[in-house]
């Protein structure tokens, strides 16, 4: 049975067409309403009784390509409840339909709101020109800030992390609710005291998911003590990970002596090899003269007044974390070497087809930087006597040892045996460390105390004794299902609509994105 599409049926609810005409892009409706009364907002008595008319000019939504203006000829009624001061006022109609002083209807602004939020400012008012519905970009902020953010179900389980406003210099918290997977709430900074005033509001938490940072550790504890804290599990792998490179950092004289690269000949480097070998040398000048002082009693407050040097470069040169020769920065083929390497063994060594094939794959660097490292790995192959003359920076050195051995070359396998053979500390703090991770990976927490007492007298004792100071956090993330990566992934969603809107958006604005998008 066929069915005929009345002009009537396109309109909102409540609404009934008496003329249509055209102007160019646009399709004009005269409409009213097919109430006889209409109820007074300031006491809600039903009136029939007509003072006026008027004809009130809105937007609705595009039909056949064209934008749509409604004029409505709208009324205004008598009250007459005797108590109420309110004499004469304008017809109303339902909010979902069409709100007082709108100038869309509820469905075209729903629409508005929905471009403000998927798209943000200009790029919105240019799709919405697309699709014939005339807003502004400052209209659709508009929009989405006055909606704002809607309210939150009171959650039991939260994940709380900070995020950046601009890197290394302001920072804000995130706060989500792990149970529903979305964020509930953004705080304009990271401080303890912030995140205490949002918690203590909050008593039905039951589990905070947090870093390993104390801020939010303080704060939980403060506004909710009887609430369980979860240590990030990713965190903990990576804190672990970062106490065997600062073990190998420790280690690097014993590590050039036990490979043979004590000495350096300036002879054999290159010219950027050189500049660095130079640092090197002023380093270690500044190092000797710090560790003389510290040899002496000096205290680092004095040691820093006498040298000039910062407190924080004071302690690493007393750690032993500032002895590396050549520091290498990571490169743009750090994520392609698991496929270079696969390449190099199959045999094929040409540098400028290795290039090109990474291009394809979405590489992006020159080809300068391809032939380089094939040319470095093919002179590692070489072995001949100056094939161990350079050590490796601290960083390759900890890759090196935690990598498989079938991954290795023949020299760089002849390099990690020298130093396993020469460093035998560096081998047990990777042993420690690679019986942490499988701790955490395995949700082994009888585990927990013996691996404390091995590691305590290792090269990674500093991590050990923060593991201690937080055990009841890293015990329940080895034993609990809840993590942060829920919050890791909202920060990532925040970062692309913070970059949408400019790196410009306030507040208020990225609360209505990010939480009014859920």
């Amino acid at each position: 049975m066929v069915h005929s599409l009345r002009p009537s049926a396109l309109m909102p609810r409540g609404f009934v067409i008496d003329e249509t005409a055209s102007a160019g892009d646009a399709i004009i409706l005269t409409v009213r309403s097919t109430d006889i009364s209409s109820r007074c907002p300031g006491c809600g008595t039903r009136s029939e009784r007509i003072h006026s008319r008027y004809h009130r000019h809105l937007n609705d939504l595009p039909i056949a390509g064209k934008s749509v203006r409604l004029v409505i000829a709208a009324r205004r009624f008598h009250c007459d409840a005797v108590l109420c001061g309110r004499r004469i006022f304008t017809e109303r109609f339902e909010t979902d339909v069409l709100a007082p002083w709108a100038r869309r209807t509820a469905r075209l602004d729903h629409i508005v709101h929905h471009l403000g939020l998927a798209l943000g400012g200009r790029p919105a008012a240019t799709i919405a020109r697309r699709l014939m519905v005339p807003v502004s970009n400052d209209t659709l902020l508009r929009v989405v800030r006055r909606r704002g953010t809607p309210r939150f179900v009171p959650p039991t389980v939260i994940g709380i992390d900070d995020w950046a406003w601009r890197r290394n210099q302001r920072y804000g918290t995130i706060i989500c609710d792990l149970e529903r997977r979305k964020t509930i709430a953004l705080l304009p900074d990271r401080e303890p005291a912030t995140a205490q005033a949002w918690l203590s509001d909050q008593q039905q938490i039951n589990i905070v998911a947090r870093d390993r940072g104390g801020a939010y550790a303080l704060a939980a504890a403060k506004a909710l003590p009887e609430a369980t804290q979860v240590a990030d599990r990713w965190h903990l792998m990576e804190n672990a990970s970062r106490a065997f490179l600062d073990a190998v950092r420790k280690s690097m004289r014993q590590i050039r002596t036990a490979i043979g690269s004590a000495t350096i000949n300036p002879d054999l480097l290159t010219a950027a090899e050189r500049i660095q070998y130079q640092g090197y040398l002023h380093r270690e000048d500044a190092n000797a003269a710090i560790l003389d002082l510290a040899k002496s009693g000096v205290a680092i407050k004095e040691i820093v007044r006498r040298t000039g040097h910062s407190r924080g470069l004071v302690r690493r040169v007393l750690r032993g974390q500032r002895s590396d020769v050549f520091r290498v920065r990571e490169n743009s083929l750090e994520v392609y070497l698991p496929w270079l390497d696969a390449q190099w063994s199959a045999g094929h060594r040409n540098g400028a087809q290795l290039w090109r094939e990474l291009t394809r794959q979405g590489f992006r660097g020159c080809l300068r930087v391809v032939t380089e490292w094939a040319t470095r790995r093919r002179r590692a192959e070489m072995m001949d006597c100056y094939a161990l003359s350079r050590t490796p920076s601290a960083r390759a050195v900890a890759r090196l040892m935690t990598i498989g051995r079938d991954d290795l070359s023949k020299s760089q396998t002849v390099t990690v045996a020298a130093i396993e053979g020469g460093v035998p500390q560096l081998v047990e703090a990777r042993e420690v460390v690679a019986a942490f991770q499988a701790m955490i990976r395995k949700k082994s927490l009888a585990d927990l105390e013996p691996w404390l007492e091995r590691a305590r007298p290792s090269l990674v004792a500093a991590f050990a004794n923060g593991v201690a100071k937080d055990r009841a956090a890293v015990s329940a993330a080895i034993s609990s299902p809840w993590s942060n990566g829920q919050t890791e992934g909202q920060i990532t969603k925040l970062k692309l609509v913070k970059r949408q809107m400019y790196g410009r958006g306030k507040i208020d604005l990225l609360q209505a994105c990010v939480i009014g998008a859920g």
